[in-house]
């Protein structure tokens, strides 16, 4: 899925083996970040931007 916040495009995917969701820059996918929820995942993809 796509989503889009103020300033970022991201794509979000869950990984099931480590119960992470991983969000991928949708213009740059080599930045991504991982959290527990998608919110701390986000945040994380921020400081790339």
């Amino acid at each position: 899925m796509t989503f889009k916040n103020n300033l970022l495009e991201y794509r979000v995917m869950f990984d099931l083996a480590n119960n992470l969701f991983i969000v991928l820059d949708k213009n740059d996918e080599a930045k991504s970040a991982s959290g527990i929820t998608i919110e701390q995942a986000v945040r994380a993809l921020k400081k790339f931007a």
